[in-house]
């Protein structure tokens, strides 16, 4: 049967305005729950997408327990982009020539009103890094003993904490050991009087319970790259600063 003129010509009946709404509030809603489970599903697969703090280090070399212990410290303390940059109260240094020592006001916690110099990708006080600057710093011999000029370069800071957490005198045990041994719950104990985000300090919060999954993350995927590089190739400054 042919359809006549008039009838393919025919309009159509216009839908109202509040189906068009009513289309449009459909599609943005159903947009943020497929965004949420993308999410959702990127958080259970691969957690690490989702923490900027947990990334690789800028230090080559070293022990893979501890890489993947300052990859959760920092998890926990400096969860940005620009982790080596930050400054306490979430402002950015412009140059790590020299630790920023900058008091920037606490505004929570038991200790709100006061400020801290927190810095860097692991949040070290000033007074903290020039103590362990001084101490395993690679250019420590060349600021006429003042340590307060030392670069606090990423690449510093890595080599300066990774030295800091292998040094078994300081700690009185090796915590690289305790970590071989599955024992990180000791270790974060030990650690949280000075990473206070650790889960036995006084400042734990949304990150903190998350920090024993993300180590075990990274340290597969610092495990994986160990096989490929062995120490026996090691090179560079990173390998010789880690010895106290």
């Amino acid at each position: 049967m042919t359809r006549s003129p008039f009838y393919l010509s025919r309009p159509r009946r216009p839908r109202s305005a509040s189906v068009d709404r009513w289309t449009r509030l459909s599609g943005v809603v159903l947009g943020l729950v497929l965004a949420m489970v993308m999410l959702a599903l990127l958080w259970w697969w691969r957690p690490l997408f989702l923490i900027p703090g947990a990334r690789e280090l800028v230090m080559q070399g070293g022990d893979p327990h501890l890489r993947a212990l300052m990859r959760t410290i920092s998890a926990g303390e400096s969860n940005v982009g620009r982790a080596y940059h930050v400054i306490h109260g979430g402002e950015f240094a412009v140059t790590l020539a020299r630790h920023p020592n900058r008091c920037e006001p606490i505004r929570g916690g038991p200790n709100r009103g006061r400020c801290s110099t927190a810095a860097g990708r692991y949040q070290l006080l000033y007074s903290t890094w020039v103590e362990m600057a001084r101490r395993y710093h690679p250019d420590r011999d060349e600021t006429d003993g003042d340590p307060s000029k030392l670069s606090f370069s990423a690449l510093h800071q890595d080599v300066v904490v990774h030295a800091w957490l292998a040094d078994r005198q300081f700690w009185r045990v090796d915590l690289a050991e305790l970590l071989r041994r599955g024992r990180l719950d000791e270790v974060l104990r030990r650690l949280s009087g000075t990473w206070t985000s650790l889960g036995y300090g006084i400042e734990s919060h949304g990150m903190t319970q998350r920090l024993p999954r993300i180590y075990q993350e990274v340290l597969a995927h610092e495990m994986r790259k160990a096989a490929r590089h062995p120490p026996g190739n090691e090179k560079g400054r990173a390998a010789e600063a880690a010895r106290p």
